[in-house]
């Protein structure tokens, strides 16, 4: 059933699509995620199962936007929610839960889980059940919107980010007091298994370079191990046609606020690609856009791209929830429910070409519910 990556070239299903390569209509193309295998979705009565996690902060106000479009575009979509929330020890039983529901459905939608601070404190939900199932590809898309003021024009990349490893291995000990140590874990087996993934992802995407971001210079022995990894993988793509390049964090930063245009796939271990994934977002318009999924060997797990909570607008009803809709919209798609995931980005990209319900963040003052309701309105 599996279909490896340590393949030189993997066969991909129709799984979740890019956004729009073409802006100068809001139809999403028809172009792939490389995945692995072809699950066996939930299906009863001719609908999908999907369990639905809303998360914490704005979760439950952008995941009803999302259950609003999908209720009035017909999707034949169930949700088993859970709301699981990661501010309370309390929540594990109903979090165990809902991991075994995404078991059962192989696909979820999902808000972002609040993960506290302090040492007390539970680890990171949302870390946990992307390690746990090996959910270890996660993809953001950034790309300008139209309609929507950006720093930058001509922005469209797609960033892949390693989730199962890296410096959220969760490693971490006090062998003295006042004295810490964090492991960073890197192996070459998920190396190749991510780059891949990312070489795969710009064949059947028409993108024409890689990127490689790394900090080898400096940890020469782990992030040494992932670029010459990188380099190795890239060496079997030559004869697609695809560059691969490789570039130092550092200067990857300073690269994307000045001419964020010269990016195409970007691949990297999972601390960078949590930083550039941001900076990305920032680029565009912010975090209210960016739609992601992460991909792995037997479950998909759809989410805003930058995985922030918005505890400050919790409640206010001012939460865009464009990232949240885009992220169902790469579901649908990887459902195969290609029509209905084309009516809503249709509908989606016409609200905010228009600019008669733009949230705060795009200059606007409408509400999140007059944002969801002008979506509807031009399914």
């Amino acid at each position: 059933m599996l279909r490896t990556l340590f393949r030189k070239h993997v066969q991909v299903t129709a799984a979740g699509k890019e956004l729009a390569r073409n802006y100068s209509t809001p139809v999403l193309n028809s172009s792939t995620i490389p995945q692995v295998q072809t699950s066996d979705f939930t299906k009863y009565g001719g609908k999908y199962t999907v369990t639905l996690i809303p998360g914490d902060g704005i979760g439950q106000e952008t995941t009803s936007a999302v259950k609003t479009v999908f209720k009035a575009a017909n999707v034949p979509v169930e949700w088993e929610q859970f709301d699981v929330t990661g501010t309370s020890h309390e929540e594990d039983a109903l979090f165990k839960k809902s991991v075994e529901s995404l078991k059962r459905n192989n696909v979820a939608l999902k808000g972002i889980l609040y993960t506290p601070i302090t040492k007390l404190a539970h680890s990171s939900f949302n870390v946990s059940i992307r390690r746990n199932l090996d959910i270890y590809a996660s993809l953001v898309l950034i790309k300008n919107v139209k309609g929507c003021p950006s720093r930058h024009k001509d922005v469209d990349f797609a960033l892949i980010r390693e989730n199962t490893e890296g410096e959220y291995s969760g490693l971490e000990h006090q062998s003295y007091p006042g004295v810490v140590e964090s492991l960073k874990i890197v192996t070459r087996a998920k190396t190749e298994r991510i780059a891949r993934f990312a070489f795969d992802y710009a064949l059947k995407n028409g993108r024409k370079k890689v990127t490689c971001v790394h900090k080898a210079n400096i940890m020469k022995l782990g992030d040494g191990l992932f670029l010459n990894t990188c380099r190795e993988v890239a060496k079997d793509y030559e004869s697609s046609g695809i560059k691969f390049e490789d570039m130092i964090v550092d200067n990857c930063s300073m690269q994307l606020v000045s001419k964020p245009q010269q990016f195409d796939v970007m691949v990297m271990p999972n601390l960078y690609g949590n930083i550039v994934s941001n900076v990305g977002a920032a680029l565009v318009g912010g975090a209210g856009i960016i739609p992601g999924c992460n991909i792995g060997r037997d479950y998909a797990l759809f989410e805003p791209g930058c995985r922030h909570v918005g505890k400050d607008i919790q409640g206010h009803n001012k939460a865009n929830p464009t990232a949240m809709i885009l992220s169902g919209v790469m579901m649908l798609r990887h459902l195969g429910l290609e029509d209905h995931a084309i009516r809503i980005s249709n509908a989606l990209y016409k609200t905010i070409e228009m600019g008669s319900a733009r949230t705060l963040d795009m200059g606007g003052t409408a509400t999140t519910t007059d944002f969801t309701l002008a979506v509807v309105s031009n399914l």
